[in-house]
């Protein structure tokens, strides 16, 4: 079993059995739908004039936008999942190309209320809508492939889950705190 079988499993029409070690292939799989979604959003947003970071930049505002809650540089660090100066450079190129617009927070003189400029909210939208059809392709692959990815994972808690991850941001792993 090679690589014909993760690209077969990828589009669900595989049966066999899993190969010896547990996981892989499913993992093998869900990757590369995973890069193929990505491909995909990085081509459209080429073709709007976006970085694959200011798409996603732009889709973390509008969501926010959407649900009333203010964008912050730091609020995006966590979205993003990357380090403040990452975030804050994005942010000053997006200002500067004119796609994202700052408000100042009114509370703390350092903050700033971060929103799509019109511009960039109608990029995002013509990216988004172009998508469609890629997202729900990546849902059905997903949906295909979880059952079988479930099966061959361990439930961990949630702590040890993101262990690896906290690691490498730098951050220190929550310790379990006693009730009461």
């Amino acid at each position: 079993m090679g690589i014909a079988f993760v690209a077969e499993m990828a589009r669900g029409r595989t049966a066999k059995a899993p190969p010896p070690l547990e996981g892989v292939a499913q993992a093998a799989a869900f990757r590369s739908e995973l890069r193929r979604f990505l491909h995909a959003t990085e081509i459209v947003a080429a073709q709007e004039g976006l970085t694959p970071e200011r798409y996603d930049l732009l889709l973390m505002l509008k969501a926010a936008e959407e649900t009333n809650q203010p964008a912050t540089v730091t609020t995006l660090c966590e979205l993003l999942d990357l380090r403040q100066q990452g975030v804050t450079e994005l942010v000053k190129r997006a200002v500067d190309a004119g796609l994202v617009l700052r408000d100042p927070s009114g509370g703390d003189g350092r903050v700033y209320h971060l929103r799509p400029s019109p511009e960039g909210e109608a990029r995002l939208m013509r990216v988004f809508r172009a998508l469609r059809a890629d997202r729900a392709a990546f849902a059905e692959s997903f949906d295909r492939l979880d059952l079988s990815f479930r099966a061959s994972t361990e439930t961990k808690p949630p702590g040890q889950r993101t262990a690896a991850v906290n690691t490498r941001r730098g951050r220190t792993p929550a310790k379990n705190k006693p009730a009461g």
